[in-house]
């Protein structure tokens, strides 16, 4: 069964730690034991910025990641994500889910992107 849940040891993550500080945060995709993929990002005041992000190719975990984080960040009033990725193949996903555009690295209004999935369930 797929959980998105937060790694708290940020083994096997050093690397990016070392890179951007031990504040970032790393949340994984997991299968039972099986690492599927993972987000590392870090709260800033008025923005979230992502460092990270592996889906394998996988649209579908690339969406759960991401919306987990977006998630988080309005929780904590947070309305913006950078993406401040280090592979250039890791926003065609995040393009393809309009999570940013072509000359974007910016999703912004996050909390009306979320709550505009509410409204899909009632366009036929």
């Amino acid at each position: 069964m797929l959980e998105i849940l937060e790694n708290f040891s940020h083994e096997g993550y050093e690397d990016i730690i070392s890179s951007h500080g031990k504040d970032v945060h790393i949340t994984e995709a997991l299968n039972g034991n099986e690492k599927l993929g993972y987000i590392a990002y870090l709260y800033e005041k008025e923005k979230t910025v992502v460092y990270g992000l592996y889906d394998g190719g996988d649209i579908m975990l690339c969406d759960g990641l991401v919306r987990s984080v977006m998630f988080k960040s309005c929780m904590k009033g947070i309305d913006s994500i950078v993406f401040e990725l280090p592979d250039e193949s890791c926003y065609k996903n995040l393009i393809r889910l309009k999570f940013i555009s072509d000359d974007s690295r910016v999703s912004e209004n996050i909390e009306r992107f979320m709550n505009g999935c509410e409204n899909c369930k009632h366009k036929k």
